[in-house]
């Protein structure tokens, strides 16, 4: 990211207070109770770069080590274990060079661990990070892996980490029971505003999470003998957004390389489908140039100049806008527009989202309205509204995107009232 991103790191809306006691993750608090919930047992470990303690040292290396604990395979999720793999990019099963255990994927031709590779295993541990958006694959991966190792009598362990975003915001679209899938795994507003470890409890105590269609259907009967347990953090509170832990940002995926780029993807990330589906391009860009993923917003056929006027024009509360340009491939610099969160206190993440689909029925001078061609499947899949997709066909340019945030709004306040019985912090 650019410097613009990284001065934002630190939230400018608080007054400077002092630094937070060390925040020990799941695999700390694992490590710091001698490994007991692990020790005598055969375990698999599902893991990415993310996956390390406070010292940055990898969960894999740390279960290795742990005395008395026998680590025979790993599994990774979108991306790999080393995130070097493209988005959507199947992945085959491996042997680790490094570690020489076998490396089962989770995202190639199984999305769900099979029989076979749970076989011999007594439990299955989960170090992934999270960022706070239902449409990051992570927290499919854990269900998925929750729903087999239920089914076959494996215990899974979730190590939890932080919600990078914090415990406070939750909002966005609910998902429809039709959309869920790998990519909306999660019946939850858009930005959730649960730990992976929060997830997994609401997975394991509420009837009906542990179906998603066309994958798997684990009969109640069956859930409620499932064996789960969380390792939760020390120190860390819902107020927390990342910076403010003092952990160093280790990259998730290969376009989030950064806090900055968790807050974008939250906020334009249902609005730039340009990419998703060849059939159902928005005009809307993420990133400038090879710069400002998630955060900085481009258009196909309308001039950078125009897009800030109709950004500003918004008037969304905690955001504002600025043109940025960068060298581009070809030597000519490429513009955009950067979105910037000015007051932390007053952001809310997916509304900017929400707005940037109605703006595309207006930038489009071709096609008044891009929701009425194409095939929508993959975009709903994100979007999970299938009447809001059916207002923006229908009403294009003029659909009151406002009226719909709101309404989503009053939603996940309810959301959040239910699902406080889940969390592990306050």
């Amino acid at each position: 990211m650019g410097a613009a991103a990284t001065r934002e790191a630190a939230p400018a809306a608080r007054p400077a207070a002092a630094a937070p006691a060390p925040i020990m993750l799941g695999i700390d608090v694992l490590e710091s109770q001698g490994f007991a919930a692990v020790k005598g047992k055969r375990i698999g470990l599902l893991t990415h770069p993310a996956g390390v303690n406070r010292r940055g040292e990898s969960t894999i290396d740390v279960l290795r080590r742990a005395p008395g604990v026998k680590l025979v395979a790993l599994f990774g999720p979108e991306h790999g274990i080393y995130g070097a793999e493209k988005a959507e990019v199947k992945i085959a099963d491996r042997v680790d060079p490094r570690t020489r255990l076998p490396v089962y994927s989770l995202y190639g031709k199984n999305r769900k661990p099979t029989k076979a590779m749970l076989k011999g295993l007594d439990a299955m541990v989960v170090d992934l990070q999270d960022i706070g958006t239902r449409s990051y694959t992570y927290v499919s991966a854990m269900l998925y892996t929750m729903a087999a190792c239920f089914e076959n009598n494996v215990e899974l362990i979730v190590l939890d980490r932080p919600n990078p975003l914090g415990g406070h915001k939750a909002d966005g679209p609910p998902l429809d029971p039709q959309w869920k899938s790998y990519v909306g795994a999660f019946r939850v507003p858009y930005v959730h505003g649960l730990t992976i470890g929060e997830l997994a409890r609401m997975a394991k105590e509420s009837p009906g999470v542990l179906q998603v269609p066309n994958a798997f259907n684990v009969p109640d009967a069956v859930r409620a003998k499932g064996r789960l347990t969380v390792i939760p953090m020390r120190g860390w509170r819902r107020s927390m957004r990342w910076p403010e832990t003092g952990l160093p940002w280790v990259p998730t995926s290969p376009m989030v390389q950064d806090f900055a780029s968790v807050a974008g993807y939250a906020m334009t990330g249902l609005g730039t489908y340009s990419d998703l589906n060849a059939k159902f391009d928005l005009g809307l860009r993420h990133g400038v140039g090879t710069q400002y993923a998630f955060r900085g917003l481009s258009h196909k056929t309308v001039k950078s100049d125009v897009l800030e006027r109709a950004l500003r024009a918004l008037k969304l509360p905690g955001l504002s806008f600025r043109r940025v340009s960068v060298p581009g491939r070809d030597g000519k610099p490429e513009t955009g527009v950067f979105v910037e969160v000015s007051d932390w206190d007053d952001w809310n993440p997916t509304e900017l989202s929400i707005h940037l689909m109605v703006l595309a029925c207006k930038l489009d001078a071709r096609n008044p309205n891009p929701f009425r061609t194409g095939d929508a499947s993959g975009f709903l899949r994100h979007l999970g509204s299938t009447a809001f997709y059916e207002a923006l066909k229908r009403d294009g340019a003029r659909t009151d995107a406002a009226a719909w945030f709101r309404d989503w709004q009053a939603k996940a306040k309810i959301y959040q009232q239910q699902s406080r019985k889940f969390w592990l912090y306050f």
